[in-house]
């Protein structure tokens, strides 16, 4: 059913990753499989009859590269936990991130931080985001964080501000470590805002009354738009030019 609603647009200059992603990208030439970790809390583990998004992800790259690469088996292993933040996220690095030595990971954060504002310290967050960033850098994959959703729950009373805040300072650490941020915030904002897009679209009907979660529909359009920032993000190589035309 979701497939059927209107498309949206998916600006380049929204989506675009900065840095290329050379350690997945060494993974596609490799044997594989090509492995991605994609780490945070309900966004990532899926909620009620919504699809989440590394499952979406895991399909859309193998459909991807089945031209070109179609022995390459591509996993996205979810390691999202329900209402999690960067904190207690970082006590679960070795075993659900570095133990499975994933070529790239994905980081959806700082979300709770902003909608439970009462439950976490917002400078803690940070500096727990910093040092997960930290600890990512020391090993040899990609890494890419992703900012919090843009819906209802994150605007409402004093939390806008506070959302806003949240989406700068982790580009801020982002940009300090030189890591990509996939800015799902501006994304989901173009699309209320530019293309119109109705929150009562954008929310799961089901997340009352938080109107926090997405819906299986934003939640494709976004796996949808990931997929496409992370093969922009892939450095062009002859050898994948070659498999697709041999």
């Amino acid at each position: 059913m979701s497939e059927s609603l209107p498309a949206v647009d998916i600006p380049q200059d929204i989506i675009a990753l900065k840095y290329p992603l050379r350690r997945f990208f060494d993974a596609l030439r490799g044997e594989g499989p090509a492995r991605i970790v994609a780490m945070g809390s309900s966004s990532t583990a899926g909620r009620a009859d919504v699809v989440p998004y590394p499952a979406r992800l895991e399909m859309y790259l193998r459909q991807h590269y089945a031209g070109p690469l179609p022995k390459l088996r591509i996993d996205v292993l979810n390691r999202g936990r329900g209402g999690e933040e960067a904190p207690t996220e970082l006590d679960r690095f070795d075993a659900d991130i570095f133990a499975d030595r994933p070529a790239m990971v994905l980081w959806q954060v700082g979300t709770n931080a902003v909608f439970r504002k009462n439950e976490f310290n917002f400078q803690q967050v940070l500096d727990s985001i910093a040092e997960g960033v930290r600890r990512l850098g020391q090993h040899p994959m990609d890494v890419v964080l992703i900012d919090p959703q843009y819906v209802t729950a994150m605007l409402r009373d004093d939390k806008a501000e506070l959302s806003e805040q949240m989406v700068s300072k982790i580009r801020e650490i982002a940009d300090a470590a030189k890591v990509n941020v996939f800015r799902r915030w501006a994304l989901m904002r173009h699309w209320h805002v530019q293309n119109g897009v109705p929150f009562d679209q954008m929310l799961d009907p089901t997340d009352r009354p938080d109107m926090l979660h997405q819906s299986d529909w934003s939640t494709l359009q976004v796996s949808k738009a990931l997929c496409q920032a992370i093969t922009d993000a892939v450095p062009p190589g002859r050898w994948l030019i070659d498999q697709a035309t041999s």
